[in-house]
């Protein structure tokens, strides 16, 4: 049987591939490369970064091209407004480094191939129940040794909104996940640093650095990248939610 054909084989070439970028990339605009090998590392970042994210909008197909379009508008928005204004979060050199919104895409995607393999798809109920068991620990654990009530709030937040989209759950708790690793290797390279409370303002909200379930506001560029592509295409849409409805009864 083709490692192509089994779900180890095509979860490794969907998220397998996303983490080698992420991991790559953070290293390269760690504050430990900068001191070590190269000064303007971000830059190297947002060469491979947008590169990828080129790559897939000229390979993708033309509903690949137009979400992926939405996602890094939203993302922009979403970074000035998120770490620029209401200062969530500070990036290490300041700024907004331009491989962010790009990577907000390519996460997005990345996720979304994952999500609509046949063998993952096949396997979804047992995926689902692995991650939800995985994002249960480990939001129990940052909140026992971490204090982190900030995150465990919005990863209880995280679990009400997916009742409302229980057809996307496999989307959503994959998100959760990624987005918990890129959070881990991001805060741990030094790339950004979250306050020790919510927003840097609400003292009854303690966080960690990073919080457990930051997903939450990454699950709003999702939404609306989606939402996006649902208003636009509503007779597309439309039909495909028959189809999948068929699939599903049959």
């Amino acid at each position: 049987m083709k490692l192509s054909k089994t779900l180890f084989g095509q979860t490794v070439e969907t998220l397998g591939w996303l983490l080698i970028i992420i991991f790559l990339g953070l290293f390269l605009d760690s504050d430990f490369f900068s001191k070590n090998y190269f000064e303007h590392g971000q830059w190297l970042n947002n060469v491979l970064v947008i590169a990828v994210y080129l790559y897939f909008f000229k390979t993708g197909t033309r509903r690949v091209r137009e979400q992926l379009i939405y996602a890094l508008i939203i993302g922009v928005i979403g970074e000035y407004l998120f770490s620029l204004v209401l200062r969530m979060y500070t990036y290490r050199l300041h700024n907004i480094p331009h491989y962010i919104p790009f990577g907000h895409a390519v996460v997005f995607l990345g996720i979304y191939i994952f999500s609509r393999k046949s063998k993952v798809r096949a396997y979804s109920k047992q995926i689902e129940l692995f991650i939800t068991i995985c994002i249960v620990i480990y939001s129990l654990l940052f909140l026992v040794f971490k204090k982190d009530v900030f995150g465990f709030v919005l990863t209880l937040l995280v679990f009400y909104s997916l009742r409302k989209h229980p057809k996307e759950r496999l989307f959503y708790l994959s998100m959760y996940f990624i987005v918990a690793v890129v959070e881990i290797v991001g805060t741990s390279l030094d790339c950004w640093v979250w306050p020790s409370t919510a927003y840097g303002k609400f003292d009854f909200l303690p966080s960690a650095n990073p919080p457990s379930g930051i997903s939450f506001f990454y699950f709003g560029l999702d939404r609306g990248t989606m939402s996006i592509y649902k208003r636009r295409h509503k007779e597309v849409w439309k039909r495909f939610k028959n189809i999948r409805q068929l699939t599903i009864t049959n």
